[in-house]
């Protein structure tokens, strides 16, 4: 596949995927004998292991880390473990922020409801604990 190919197939732009190649982030691609980028079965997954681990916030630095222990060989099994699982405690961490975030717009947006429906915004009327920001809402 072409990178235009693999660029919609993916969603990732063209430069996305040269610059995951150029850090190392991916595998080099091979080429055809044009140096057209030639992109395989492999190719592609390592790109959408990339993407996926990007969209969740894995830093850059880990992922070019984790490419370099896999080509170490099957003797560094225990630290690719080991940083994924570093990565899952990080992304589970951000997950419970996101969720109290997501608690506390909730209970705003409760509050802002009744308000249209009374014409009274009232704090006090749930689970006040929820809200800190006092009754300016």
């Amino acid at each position: 596949m072409t990178i235009n190919e693999v660029s919609l197939m993916t969603g990732l732009s063209q430069d996305t995927l040269r610059y995951y190649e150029r850090v190392g982030m991916i595998p080099r691609v091979t080429r055809t004998a044009g140096g057209t980028r030639n992109y395989g079965e492999e190719d592609i997954r390592w790109v959408n292991l990339a993407k996926c681990m990007r969209s969740a916030g894995l830093p850059v630095e880990v992922m070019i880390e984790y490419l370099e222990l896999f080509r170490q060989g099957d003797d560094t099994i225990p630290a690719r473990l080991e940083l994924l699982r570093e990565q899952m405690t990080v992304l589970e961490e951000q997950k419970r922020a996101v969720e109290e975030t997501m608690e506390r717009l909730s209970f705003k947006i409760d509050r802002y409801e009744d308000a249209l429906v009374t014409g009274r915004l009232d704090w006090d009327g749930k689970d006040k604990d929820r809200n800190t920001d006092t009754k300016r809402g």
